[in-house]
């Protein structure tokens, strides 16, 4: 017969010749339990997000087929409201209430401001008139029966009679050709008054800087009535001034006598 070896007590062991058994680890069954509800757990999860993602594409598609007669129970509405305030651009304005599909938002209606329509001219309508240029004719203050008169090439100190005197005796006034502040004389066929070695002619632009110069006199009004005196541009200083009749430039004096001479008075020319 076998000896009868019975289990020593466990706690204590060494005493009696008994030793644990260490080819088995204690709680293996335990641990095999729990990997395996582990493994179920990441499968049923890995099953439950794959389901969604179905579900997502089906709605998404369903969305996109908005034409097909499907119904999208999105929840995010499909219409963006535009910001608040006057733009002048469009104003939005909601619709009158009515039942609305569950998941879909409010919906505005966007109008377009009106513009007004363009004025366009009807056939015979007077057209804008233009501005009417400025003519002017000058007076000597110490001889009121004599103006500035274009005679030759000459501008004199004469009396005006008949048409043809009247229209040499009218100039055209402009801005400055060199000063835009100042003025410049132009004649009715195109030439303008300078002066040349001193005495005021006619003659036409050449074009250059001097020209522009010499035909461009800046006033200087002395009384309410109108009378100044006209400084060259080029020549600071010197006045237009008559002298045995004759317009001529002359270096300013202080005296009655220039004054007198020098001094002129603006009125209507032809129209």
């Amino acid at each position: 017969m076998p000896e009868d070896t019975s289990r020593p007590p466990q706690d204590r062991p060494w005493e009696n010749g008994w030793t644990l058994d260490t080819s088995r680890t204690p709680g293996t069954r335990r641990l095999y339990l729990a990997g395996a509800l582990a493994v179920a757990t990441i499968v049923a999860c890995v099953a439950a997000i794959a389901v969604t993602d179905n579900e997502d594409d089906v709605q998404s598609k369903s969305a996109r087929d908005g034409g097909s007669g499907l119904i999208s129970f999105s929840s995010q509405p499909a219409t963006t409201l535009p910001p608040e305030g006057d733009s002048g651009l469009s104003s939005v304005s909601p619709t009158p209430q009515g039942p609305r599909q569950q998941g879909t938002g409010p919906t505005v209606a966007v109008t377009t401001t009106p513009k007004p329509p363009k004025s366009t001219p009807t056939k015979g309508s007077p057209a804008k008139p233009k501005p009417s240029v400025t003519y002017r004719s000058l007076r000597a203050v110490n001889y009121p029966d004599r103006y500035w008169h274009i005679s030759g090439d000459y501008v004199r100190l004469d009396p005006v009679g008949g048409s043809e005197s009247r229209e040499d005796s009218t100039f055209k006034l402009v801005k400055g050709l060199a000063n835009a502040s100042c003025y410049s004389f132009a004649t009715a066929d195109g030439t303008y008054l300078r002066h040349r070695n001193f005495i005021l002619r006619s003659e036409r632009n050449d074009g250059s800087d001097l020209f522009r110069q010499d035909a461009t006199f800046c006033p200087h009004y002395w009384s309410s009535s109108g009378a100044l005196t006209l400084e060259s541009v080029n020549y600071p200083g010197y006045f237009l001034r008559h002298r045995d009749f004759l317009i001529r430039l002359d270096r300013y004096e202080n005296s009655r006598q220039y004054h007198s001479d020098s001094t002129f008075q603006m009125v209507g020319g032809r129209a």
